[in-house]
């Protein structure tokens, strides 16, 4: 028997349920925005991909030693579909997870995870704050210097980016264009 998707109410009070911190909330928020842009680009259910994004990291906050495993629990308590709790749990393929990110959902979320917070930390140096006047010149520009947002792993993005065979400039961009669709909630619509 196949479980509906949850809605995203569903996903957002899970998510809130778990999460109080301002910057996990936001950081969830852009890779929801990201996942829902990069659904309407490979032609996938933008509300599955959404959701998978919204609840990607439900269990860092509180069991940050569990990432990953925590999530798949909770998710399962709650009767998620399968297919979900695996495209959750694998974007922490090679960190705290053995499940191989292979369906194209999978490979993005993997690969965008740890570029929204560089797109993001790259946004908040600039004169406007935003991602609204963003391009990806600016952040490859950052990501040369590896004392600037030195908490994000490079690799990880870069074998994302390989997975799903785009060049890094193309995933930049992409995952701007879906950041700059929720730049408001996630504090980068700035002054532009």
């Amino acid at each position: 028997m196949n479980q509906p998707t949850p809605t995203r109410d569903d996903a957002l009070t899970l998510l809130k349920t778990y999460n109080q911190s301002e910057s996990l909330i936001k950081h969830a928020l852009a890779v929801e925005g990201v996942m829902r842009f990069m659904a309407r680009k490979y032609g996938e259910d933008e509300e599955v991909w959404g959701v998978v994004g919204l609840i990607h990291d439900l269990d860092y906050e509180q069991f940050p030693d569990q990432h990953c495993k925590k999530t798949e629990a909770i998710l399962r308590e709650n009767n998620w579909p399968e297919d979900l709790i695996r495209a959750v749990v694998s974007h922490g393929w090679g960190i705290c997870s053995d499940v191989e990110p292979t369906t194209d959902m999978e490979k993005v979320l993997f690969a965008i995870d740890e570029l929204t917070g560089l797109v993001a930390t790259s946004a908040l140096v600039r004169p406007t704050k935003s991602v609204m006047d963003m391009k990806a010149k600016s952040v490859k520009k950052k990501w040369k210097d590896k004392r600037f947002a030195a908490g994000v792993d490079r690799s990880i993005i870069q074998k994302g980016a390989d997975m799903l065979g785009v060049e890094l400039g193309d995933l930049i961009t992409d995952t701007i264009m879906g950041m700059r669709e929720v730049s408001d909630a996630i504090g980068l619509k700035g002054d532009a």
